[in-house]
């Protein structure tokens, strides 16, 4: 059950503050110190505006990665980056992010760098008594995979994903050790690719992937099609992942809504059988700004389907990719709508 009925969360990312934005492409000019001091800073931005809005769980905003996944490449020895994407103007697309030639074995002998940023985020957070909660996410192994080009060593995409299990394994347990009691597990390959490969072995590896931290810490898993530069990839469909996915080793199941018009809606009521369902009311990839009452008449809706204290609300995905202003607004909106219907209740 939720430790709070209809609680609200994040996914995980928050938008740059521009002036990091600036200092991003622009490193060269700053000492060490400096670089610290800007990633702090930024860390302590992404909180105030989620404190701000009153979200019951809170990240760090993501504010040291350069993508989703991208920057956890950095960590992991036996790959290069491409020298540059195959199409580079034009329309934004998924064939526009970076891909790595593999070179040897994958290996990440330091670790994956979310512990230092869960780390940064207790020690930046001003929390007292457990509130707001702090959640770390990663990617899961496959969604690791995709911008890794198989070789003679590693032939396919799950011979890849095989190779990066234990690694994201190891950051798993590294992040509990570290007092980490919210974590979420991100494979939004998985809800993409399910339409054509077996769901039952993405179930596998994911469980598998987990299986260290089951019982230690919330854990949960974000299931979305893609958010490049506001667009999705893949078949937008949830009906090929269940039954399946039910068999997922966790206490959350987050499924995207808003940018879909709430289509499938009924499936949290499937999901709320065994797990628990947090819901994406909040559309990152438009600038409709959802007011309070919208939100209100949104988790209604999802009452209707399951109970409040198997549901929780969030944006669709992380806001990353969704200007400041805008995600401010709606985060606070998010929660302010899911506090009418809670004093309703």
């Amino acid at each position: 059950m939720q430790p709070t009925p209809l609680r609200t969360t994040v996914i995980g990312s928050y938008p740059f503050p521009a002036w990091l934005e600036f200092a991003s492409a622009h490193l060269e000019q700053f000492g060490s110190d400096d670089i610290a001091e800007l990633i702090d800073d930024a860390v302590v931005a992404a909180v105030h505006d989620q404190l701000e809005a009153g979200t019951d769980v809170i990240t760090d905003g993501e504010q040291t990665r350069l993508d989703f996944n991208l920057s956890f490449y950095g960590y992991i020895k036996g790959i290069q980056p491409e020298p540059a994407s195959p199409r580079r103007w034009g329309p934004p697309a998924h064939d526009q992010r970076g891909k790595h030639t593999i070179v040897g074995d994958l290996t990440a002998p330091a670790g994956l760098g979310a512990v230092d940023e869960f780390l940064r985020l207790k020690r930046l957070a001003p929390v007292s008594g457990g509130s707001p909660t702090l959640k770390a996410s990663v990617p899961g192994p496959y969604t690791l995979s995709g911008r890794l080009l198989p070789n003679a060593q590693y032939p396919d995409r799950y011979a890849v994903t095989e190779a990066l299990l234990p690694i994201v394994r190891q950051e798993l347990e590294d992040l509990v050790e570290a007092g980490c009691r919210e974590l979420t597990v991100d494979e939004p390959s998985m809800s993409c690719y399910a339409y054509r490969e077996d769901p039952a072995r993405f179930v596998d590896i994911f469980n598998r992937t987990v299986q260290p931290v089951v019982g230690r810490c919330r854990l949960s898993t974000h299931l979305c099609f893609g958010n490049y530069k506001g667009h999705p990839v893949g078949l937008r469909r949830y009906a090929p992942m269940f039954p399946d996915f039910l068999e997922l080793d966790v206490d959350e199941i987050h499924v995207e809504m808003a940018n879909r018009e709430y289509a499938e809606l009924e499936v949290i009521g499937l999901i709320t059988e065994k797990r628990d369902a947090a819901v994406g009311i909040i559309d990152v990839k438009s600038y409709f700004i959802e007011t309070p009452e919208h939100v209100a008449d949104t988790v209604r809706r999802c009452l209707e389907f399951a109970p409040a204290d198997r549901l929780a609300f969030a944006p669709d995905c992380g806001l990353s990719q969704t200007a400041r202003w805008a995600a401010r607004q709606k985060l606070k909106n998010m929660v302010e709508g899911v506090r009418i219907v809670r004093e309703e209740l």
